[in-house]
């Protein structure tokens, strides 16, 4: 269960919490990419993971050593659009290769490309970049369609938009594939703004915001989602790939209509 999760569970009433079932990855099936990491490199490593026993991976997760916490954690997973794998090149001993996220002019894109592409995506269907970097897979043209949808939610009656918000997650991950490409796995923040077209209108928060808008209704709410992403990224000048996305509410928050303004 995501800090997302249990801020949503916490919030509904216990006669709508559903039991928390115990799970764990399929361990004995799982597929690891271990790069070589040269001294004084901070250590991580993905891994291709199915949360059902004898199920094909179906996960990309990252997992990052944390000095200050004495620990690994997994800093990252992204549920893949594919049970086919992305095809990470591997030395005669296994090991994979890390390449640099960011600013590697040996890929057609690098992670801030990618980001502000997937940022395009929500926010203009892809028109202004989403298009041009990213090919039209599955996780693209459900990012374009997330857009479209909301521009028709609410009618006459209210407006629902899309924009990039301040990103803490900065870091990248990216390994070397059969092609010379690389696999690339970042996060991004995006923000949801649904407004009322005017006074006399408002919107109600689902059982879902409960935990944030305590049931007020609104003027206008302002979501907050942090989401996970992983893409295939060629090394010559052609379209990259993104092959799965996962995103989780993190906040929400807006005006309370007037009359919930004066009780307060």
């Amino acid at each position: 269960m995501s800090v997302s999760d249990y801020t949503e569970t916490e919030g509904l009433p216990a006669k709508d919490r559903k039991p928390y079932k115990a799970w764990s990855y399929d361990v004995a099936g799982a597929k690891l990419y271990i790069p070589r990491l040269a001294a004084g490199q901070e250590g991580w490593f993905a891994a291709a993971l199915s949360s059902e026993k004898g199920k094909a991976p179906s996960r990309l997760a990252v997992f990052a050593e944390q000095p200050q916490h004495e620990r690994w954690e997994m800093v990252s997973v992204v549920d893949l659009d594919s049970q086919k794998l992305p095809d990470v090149a591997l030395d005669r001993e296994g090991y994979a290769t890390a390449v640099a996220a960011n600013d590697n002019k040996h890929l057609a894109a690098d992670a801030d490309v990618l980001r502000t592409a997937v940022l395009d995506n929500f926010a203009t269907g892809g028109t202004n970049t989403g298009s041009k970097v990213f090919a039209p897979t599955e996780a693209s043209k459900r990012q374009v369609k997330v857009h479209s949808d909301a521009a028709t939610r609410f009618g006459d009656k209210g407006t629902s938009v899309f924009d990039g918000a301040d990103n803490r997650f900065t870091d990248a991950y990216a390994l070397k594939t059969a092609d010379g490409g690389a696999l690339v796995l970042f996060s991004h923040t995006h923000a949801q703004t649904d407004a009322v077209a005017h006074s006399g209108l408002q919107i109600n928060p689902g059982k879902g915001d409960r935990a944030w808008l305590h049931d007020v209704p609104r003027m206008s709410i302002r979501y907050t989602f942090v989401c996970n992403d992983a893409a295939t990224v060629p090394a010559k000048a052609e379209p990259s790939r993104l092959i799965g996305y996962t995103c989780a509410r993190t906040d929400a928050s807006g005006p309370p209509v007037a009359s919930w303004s004066h009780r307060a």
